[in-house]
């Protein structure tokens, strides 16, 4: 394991596919030149790392993520780490069982966001964070690499499920977004289960909206915890997913950018699929999720790379996050310069990975 630089942790698994893929050591020693100095930015005491490793790809492979943000082990309990570590494998085996019976990375991602939209530990559906005004307005987005359709949905208040929102935008719409109560409109009119706004809250969300209310100020984790999920199936086509509920205590109409599609989301077919999570109104102004992929597709950089890279903008301009990238070949990486991102892996050759905090072994 080799530090690159101060402030951005990478943690990176690479397929060789090619005849004649590199060799472990050269791989190792890729660096990013791009982002040095956003990487001055961050705390001195943060250490770069990436794992990388060759390997022939798997027949299917799915990588997901649970927000990013400051998650330090002596935050979470044994008990609260192991539920998040069950969550993520529920979320994981959700996708997995879609791959492994040969069916598409589009359905996959949706499945795995979908466990995480219903489980309270996570900050996109049921347990969402509030705005300023007491209620949830959530954002969702969906996009499938072979043809690039995409779909996405935000500030919606009654769509129990938003990945289902926005997948149904894609499909059975001749747009690529709707908003606010359109797209709660739009989803009761394909048939999908609508809830009260109510349904969401839990005590947890609701002490943090008035912690916030009170302090007038927000802790890394007010401000991050999209969900998200890169996948690909037997067939090589990528797809990608992220939901929302966005940062505690948002003015009413804030929308991040968790349903726009090249910021938070992006998928296409030889190239990568991103997911991202964190501040993002800085990951707007970047568009992290294309900005990857461009570099990879224009540049020649490897997925890794290019996440450092679009990653040191957003540090560059002030914020912090994280993404997980599927390369074209199934190769995958996580990247995030925040103190840790729930995330996990899981492929076809038996593969099975779940990491909260920083580098993990």
């Amino acid at each position: 394991m080799k530090p690159l630089y101060a402030g951005l942790f990478a943690i990176v698994a690479l397929a060789a596919c090619a005849p004649e893929a590199p060799e472990q050591s050269e791989l190792g020693a890729a660096t990013n030149e791009g982002a040095e100095s956003a990487i001055e930015t961050t705390d001195a005491g943060d250490e770069t790392e990436a794992d990388m490793a060759t390997a022939q790809a798997p027949d299917w492979r799915i990588v997901i993520h649970g927000g990013a943000g400051v998650i330090l082990r002596e935050d979470l309990s044994d008990e609260q780490e192991a539920a998040y570590r069950a969550a993520l494998e529920t979320s994981l085996q959700a996708g997995a069982d879609i791959l492994s019976d040969g069916g598409s990375s589009l359905d996959a991602v949706q499945a795995a966001v979908l466990t995480m939209e219903d489980d309270p530990l996570f900050n996109a559906g049921y347990g969402a964070v509030m705005t300023a005004e007491g209620i949830h307005e959530l954002d969702a987005s969906i996009m499938e690499g072979s043809n690039r359709d995409a779909g996405s949905v935000a500030g919606v208040t009654r769509v129990k499920n938003p990945i289902l929102a926005a997948r149904a935008v894609m499909d059975q719409s001749e747009h690529v977004m709707f908003a606010g109560e359109g797209a709660d409109s739009f989803a009761e009119s394909v048939g999908l289960e609508l809830v009260e706004n109510s349904y969401f809250t839990t005590e947890r969300r609701r002490e943090a909206l008035e912690r916030v209310l009170e302090t007038r100020e927000r802790t890394d984790a007010d401000r991050h915890g999209t969900v998200g999920a890169v996948a690909i199936d037997q067939n090589g086509n990528l797809a990608a997913a992220t939901t929302t509920g966005g940062m505690t205590a948002k003015m009413h109409g804030r929308i991040g950018d968790a349903p726009l599609i090249g910021a938070a989301t992006y998928a296409e077919n030889g190239v990568c699929a991103v997911s991202a999570t964190g501040h993002g109104e800085y990951f707007i102004r970047v568009g992290v999720a294309k900005t990857i992929c461009s570099r990879v597709e224009l540049a020649g950089e490897d997925i890794e790379t290019a996440a450092d890279n679009a990653l040191g903008q957003v540090a560059d301009l002030g914020g912090d996050g994280g993404v997980i990238v599927m390369g074209g070949e199934g190769q995958y990486a996580y990247v995030f310069n925040s103190k840790g991102m729930y995330r996990g892996m899981m492929d076809a050759d038996g593969g099975l990975e779940t990491a909260i905090f920083g580098p993990e072994e």
